[in-house]
């Protein structure tokens, strides 16, 4: 414009301004607030309203106000500007005493003060009084307000207002759909899409990603791609953002051909699809191909961030490829420049202990820039059990009593641990401590009935008799009773071996208990009591996965209570 001789006025300025305001830090902002000085063009109230919302973007509040408060006529544009100026920076409770101060205000100015005390401040209480007080509430204020539950995971009173709306637009639904997803609640995700869907509303993007990651979450494969044709047949915007969640969806529902396929035709690519596809490839086995993709991101030249490093080092954790990881953190800092954070040191610590490289692991651990966390400490002692290394587990034992996170869980580990190593005065001491320290959890009881006699079973509790035997060390009464209720009821063992399983529970022995536990499921004879003994038992040592699978098990026989679905 100025390159053919163009003049600017009152009426170029505003457009100029708000296109600086879309690159934050632009210093062309202040150079052209000067100009407007400079040709007093700055007089003009559309001009001045225009560099009121350019400071807000930048962040420069106080110079935004200067410039509101140094004007002698406002519209509502002026103060709509301020008030969302200040809600963008957190500053409710200024935006709130400027908009006490209005003296007329639209459904904007109501709609971006119910948003900031409801996603801003988290105080959806205040938001739900402004709400309440609307003249006339419009689209815009229901959807703050329900953004404002379902950002804080209140999802039924979300929902009641959703219900409650007189008219809804695509937002309203995506609002809802993304947020039941954040919320682990996927199944209702796709439910609420399918009901958008019948009730004639197009999907927009976050509606679309939303549904396409909760057919990930679910494992809902057909779903998935019935959306995925979905969008392509109505020709709703496939841009990179819903390709990769495809991507994502397609890895997480074990279609690695589809999810290749789709990451290769892709004209686009961000970092995100990239990470996606390394940590699927990860995630199922073929940590190998994991690893090159990540090379053939490198060669591209693909800017990488902690996500890429955390997903290769996990694909090199699951695949046992030790040097090629650790050759991939030692070039971190250098190669990609991006800091390690304790989550990648806690991806080579795993790294090194699934490889019985112990000593290294807990070199990696004490030389770390930040301090190790409990989980950390915690997934060792798990790996010095599986390796048998008394020295280190107790080491981790002690780092874990310094954080505060000694709590039962770790010693019935240790406990176990020194049992492996038939330690048994180490394990005496250990259950000693505990109970003078009554350190317990509440566990799930269980009730059997022998010759006439009721007897509750816990957690780490036995059979009235077993319990007497092994507290005086008479391990050899305990087997010959073991023994002689074998026989009990007919020649049924499933009773002797409750018992014994929850003697072994007790001590934690996991192997043994396991032995009794997979004789009995291979005979078809296991009930509630042996899988809820060996469930908890899984759980007391940190074995989560092997506690799940049990779940599972429980739940295909209708043998799960309401306590033990908190596994599933």
């Amino acid at each position: 414009m100025r390159r053919n001789g163009v003049p600017t006025d009152s009426y170029t300025y505003p457009f100029v301004l708000k296109a600086c305001g879309s690159m934050p830090g632009s210093k062309e902002g202040v150079a052209i607030h000067g100009e407007t000085l400079k040709l007093g063009a700055d007089v003009d109230l559309f001009v001045r309203n225009a560099l009121i919302s350019l400071y807000c973007r930048f962040g420069d509040v106080a110079q935004a106000r200067c410039l509101f408060d140094g004007f002698c006529t406002k519209d509502l544009v002026s103060w709509n500007s301020m008030i969302a100026g200040y809600v963008s920076c957190g500053d409710i409770l200024q935006a709130r005493a400027l908009f006490d101060e209005m003296p007329v205000r639209d459904a904007f100015s109501w709609a971006v003060l119910i948003d900031g005390y409801g996603k801003k401040l988290g105080d959806v209480g205040r938001a739900r009084e402004l709400f309440d007080e609307m003249p006339d509430r419009d689209l815009v204020c229901w959807n703050s307000m329900i953004d404002g539950y379902a950002s804080l995971g209140e999802m039924d009173t979300a929902r009641e207002l959703f219900e409650a709306m007189p008219e809804r637009n695509v937002i309203s639904w995506s609002i809802l759909i993304d947020n039941y997803v954040q919320f682990g609640e996927p199944g209702e995700a796709l439910r609420l899409f399918q009901q958008m869907l019948l009730e004639g509303m197009k999907p927009d993007k976050v509606s679309a990603v939303g549904v396409i990651t909760a057919c990930g979450r679910l494992g809902a494969l057909d779903q998935g791609h019935w959306v995925h044709s979905f969008l392509k047949k109505n020709k709703i915007m496939c841009d990179v953002v819903v390709q990769t969640a495809l991507v994502d969806m397609y890895m997480k529902c074990g279609r690695l051909d589809l999810a290749r396929r789709l990451f290769e035709s892709m004209t686009e690519r961000s970092v995100a699809s990239w990470n996606v596809m390394i940590v699927g490839l990860g995630n199922n086995g073929h940590g190998t191909e994991a690893v090159e993709l990540f090379y053939l991101m490198e060669q591209e030249g693909v800017l990488m961030d902690d996500l890429t490093l955390l997903g290769v080092l996990t694909a090199c954790t699951h695949a046992g490829l030790v040097d090629k990881g650790l050759s991939i953190f030692d070039r971190m800092m250098i190669g990609c420049r991006i800091a390690p954070k304790v989550e990648h040191y806690g991806c080579v610590v795993d790294l090194l202990s699934r490889a019985g490289r112990l000593h290294e692991a807990r070199d990696i651990i004490e030389a770390m820039p930040m301090k190790p966390t409990s989980t950390l400490w915690g997934s060792f002692l798990a790996a010095c059990r599986t390796h048998r290394s008394v020295d280190l587990a107790e080491l981790s034992v002690k780092r874990l009593a310094e954080l505060g996170a000694d709590d039962s869980g770790v010693y019935v580990l240790m406990s176990n641990i020194y049992a492996n190593e038939g330690m048994w005065d180490h394990v005496s001491r250990i259950r000693r401590f505990m109970s003078e320290s009554r350190m317990k959890k509440v566990s799930g009881r269980s009730v059997i009935e022998v010759d006439g006699g009721v007897y509750e079973f816990v957690n780490g509790d036995t059979h009235p008799l077993v319990k007497a035997y092994s507290k005086n060390g008479f391990w050899e009464r305990d087997q010959e009773l073991y023994g002689k209720m074998m026989n009990l009821e007919g020649g049924s063992d499933i009773i002797a071996s409750n018992c014994m399983i929850n003697l072994y529970s007790s001590l934690g022995m996991v192997r043994e208990a396991k032995l009794i536990f997979d004789e009995l499921r291979k005979n078809h004879q296991a009930d509630g009591v042996a899988y809820s003994t060996m469930m908890y038992l899984y759980k007391s040592m940190g074995m989560l996965n092997e506690a799940t699978n049990l779940a599972l098990e429980m739940q295909r026989s209708n043998l799960l209570t309401d306590c033990e679905k908190d596994f599933t």
